[in-house]
């Protein structure tokens, strides 16, 4: 189990296990809140989180809620907004630095092409 945690603690995330890769996208929003995305499946996470402890920012065409600690202001995770959803993504810099050290960092040309530039 790893786990993840804005800077005060208020919002944790448990996951089932640590991401193999991440993902450092250069479009508009991501590139500004300097993440990395790891990918899993909702059912892999579990989200602790006091009720009023998150709040949501949606653009553009309104898919995906991007999470922050209201406390903090660390982004925590993304989800679709649309329901049930097969993919999430957790902001990798939030798990221990020993954790992220160990996955391959894969950039995404979100701003422009969405592929990604390593391959």
């Amino acid at each position: 189990m790893i786990e993840a945690s804005c800077h005060c603690g208020a919002v944790k995330l448990e996951i089932q296990s640590a991401p193999n890769e991440v993902t450092d996208c250069n479009c508009s929003i991501c590139r500004r809140y300097g993440v990395l995305w790891a990918y899993y499946e909702p059912a892999q996470v579990r989200l602790i989180a006091k009720e009023g402890t998150l709040e949501a920012y949606l653009w553009g065409e309104k898919s995906i809620a991007f999470h922050r600690c209201r406390n903090c202001g660390c982004v925590t995770h993304w989800a679709p907004v649309e329901q049930p959803a097969d993919r999430m993504g957790v902001n990798a810099r939030l798990m221990a630095r020993e954790v992220l050290a160990t996955a391959r960092v894969r950039r995404l040309d979100g701003a422009d092409t969405w592929k990604y530039l390593d391959e």
